[in-house]
């Protein structure tokens, strides 16, 4: 019946009415999905976004009488950069018909600059008694869901895992391999309060 149909409308003869009717649905068709897209946009959820960890970091001592808090001292390390610069000694010689005779001469000379010294900094971390054997492994699967722990999961803090933490944290601004609490939260795996959300 429907390829009955689909004949019997496209066998009508094309008149100027015919033409007009069929551009102007359409047009209506097109303008239709364009509204319904549009207002789809408006509600497209956005990913969140990658927490700054260095914000976290403190450079004094942390607080004292919060005994449900935990804290990390890590030691960042001082930062070094080393400039070399050339200056000119001698300059290209050319004689009579333009011909190079004598290159140029160049001096180097090197030089260091201090950009960042050596600190103490201190940050929340996941207490000792929340890393256990489940904890960790869940760290694990985390952090190979992300593809930066590619190790069988052990539930244990060794090297790789250690590693895999720092790679997480550099990006996020936190040079560490010790979990930090604002990591953990972003991994997903310590509850984040709601107001923080």
């Amino acid at each position: 019946m429907f390829q009955a149909m689909i004949g019997r409308i496209t066998r009508r003869p094309e008149t100027g009415a015919n033409r007009a009717a069929g551009m102007a649905g359409r047009f209506i068709g097109t303008a239709t999905v364009w509204l319904m897209l549009a207002a789809c946009e408006s509600s497209v959820v956005k990913a969140p976004s990658m927490a700054r960890l260095s914000d976290e970091v403190v450079r004094t001592a942390p607080p004292i009488g919060d005994d449900s808090t935990c804290w990390v001292a890590e030691t960042t390390p001082a930062i070094i950069e080393t400039i070399t610069e050339q200056s000119l000694v001698t300059a290209k010689t050319r004689n009579a018909s333009a011909t190079s005779t004598t290159p140029a001469t160049f001096r180097s000379t090197t030089r260091q600059r201090m950009v960042q010294e050596r600190e103490d900094v201190f940050f929340r971390a996941p207490c000792p008694s929340e890393m256990t054997v489940e904890f960790i492994a869940t760290l694990q699967r985390s952090l190979k869901a992300r593809g930066l722990y590619l190790q069988p999961l052990t539930g244990v803090m060794d090297a790789t895992t250690a590693e895999a933490i720092r790679r997480f944290q550099v990006e996020r601004g936190l040079d560490s391999r010790q979990l930090s609490l604002a990591a953990a939260k972003e991994l997903g795996i310590i509850s984040t309060e709601l107001d923080a959300l």
